[in-house]
């Protein structure tokens, strides 16, 4: 294989390592947006209910609200998983790939842990 190729390849390479990096930081951009997004609505939400609420509406909306996050967030780690693999088999990276097993790992022991 000639010099060139090989620089060729390697610069191939580096840009589909570039491309899969990006998707991955805005996939994370996202992930905190909708995470910021959902802590001042809740900030909102108990604000309302201290001032609006009895004990017990109070009580049993932050048993659901517990229950809907934990959900939501098994769910938002499996998909992230999912969402590495796809990028990772996109670009054909497979040195890359492991990682993604270990994300839905995590997210299966994410969701063991929780739902106990």
């Amino acid at each position: 294989m000639s010099k060139d190729t090989q620089i060729k390849d390697w610069d191939k390479m580096w840009t589909e390592f570039n491309k899969s990096l990006k998707s991955w930081m805005d996939s994370f951009e996202s992930l905190q947006k909708a995470n910021n997004e959902v802590q001042s609505k809740y900030n909102d939400v108990m604000a309302k209910a201290m001032k609006e609420s009895s004990d017990k509406t109070l009580n049993q909306f932050t048993e659901n609200w517990q229950k809907a996050m934990n959900q939501a967030g098994i769910n938002a780690f499996k998909q992230f998983g999912e969402n590495w693999q796809k990028v990772m088999n996109q670009s054909g990276m497979d040195q890359l790939k492991t990682y993604g097993d270990m994300m839905n790992k995590f997210a299966e022991t994410w969701q063991k842990m929780w739902n106990k």
